[in-house]
C-alpha cells in the first residue's frame, strides 16, 4: 500500500505534467482530484513540493505579478507620487525532464499499488496520462480486488447475527451495496476499453468492408 506522501507525489507530478502551476492553483486542483475529505493543507503540500524540488523532479520560476498590480494610482497634481510597491511575484511549479520519467514509470505500473483505495482514485484520474492497455489491467486489477471484498461481506452474513445490533447490521449492508454499484461502474469500464481496443486493432480493410455491407 502506498503512503499518503506518495499518492500526493502522483497527483503533483500528473497535475503539473499538463501545465506549470502556481501553488494556490495548485492546491485547488489537488482538492479537485483527490476530494474534500483528503485535501491537503498549506502545511502538507509545501514541504512536498521542497521535497521534490531537493529531488530534481519539479523545478520553480517566478511569474511576474498581475497587470492591475503594476498599475500605480494617479498622483495628486503638484505633488510629487510616492511609488506603489509591486504585487508579489509568484512561485510556479513545472516538472524537470527526471520528473517526466518519474511520472511515466508510476503510470506505468498495474500492480496491487493502482488498486487500492488509497491509490486508486488519483491513478483514474490521471487516465488521460496513461496508456489504454495499463488503463485495463488497472481497471481488472480493482474489479478483482472489490469481488473479494465482495466475497467476504456475503461470507460475513451467513454468520450468526447474535452479536450486531440493527445499525451493525445496516452499516454491513450500506457497505456491500457501495462495492456492488463499484463493480457494476467498473464492468461498464472495462467492457468500454476493451471495446476501444478492438476497433484500434481492427485493420483497415475490415472496417471498409463493413460499411459496405
Amino acid at each position: 500500500m502506498r503512503s499518503r506522501s506518495d499518492v500526493l507525489e502522483t497527483a503533483v507530478l500528473g497535475l503539473l505534467n499538463e501545465s506549470p502551476l502556481h501553488g494556490y492553483e495548485l492546491r485547488k486542483r489537488l482538492n479537485l482530484v483527490l476530494g474534500s475529505f483528503r485535501a491537503f493543507s498549506y502545511g502538507t503540500l509545501y514541504p512536498a513540493l521542497k521535497g521534490l524540488v531537493t529531488r530534481g523532479l519539479i523545478e520553480t520560476t517566478e511569474s511576474a505579478p498581475p497587470p492591475s498590480a503594476r498599475k500605480a494610482k494617479a498622483g495628486i497634481p503638484g505633488r510629487t507620487a510616492k511609488p506603489k510597491p509591486l504585487g508579489r511575484r509568484r512561485v510556479v511549479y513545472q516538472l524537470t525532464a527526471g520528473g517526466k520519467e518519474r511520472l511515466q514509470t508510476v503510470l506505468a505500473n498495474a500492480g496491487p499499488a493502482a488498486w487500492e483505495d488509497d491509490n486508486f482514485d488519483v491513478r483514474f484520474a490521471l487516465f488521460g496520462q496513461t496508456d489504454a492497455e495499463t488503463r485495463l489491467r488497472v481497471l481488472e486489477g480493482r474489479r478483482t480486488r472489490l469481488t473479494e471484498r465482495l466475497e467476504a461481506f456475503r461470507e460475513s452474513t451467513t454468520h450468526p447475527r447474535s452479536r450486531l445490533d440493527e445499525y451493525a447490521l445496516e452499516l454491513r449492508r450500506f457497505g456491500l451495496e457501495q462495492v456492488e454499484r463499484e463493480v457494476h461502474w467498473l464492468d461498464t469500464l472495462i467492457s468500454t476499453e476493451r471495446g476501444r481496443a478492438t476497433a484500434q486493432s481492427r485493420p483497415p480493410q475490415q472496417e471498409q468492408t463493413k460499411e459496405r455491407g
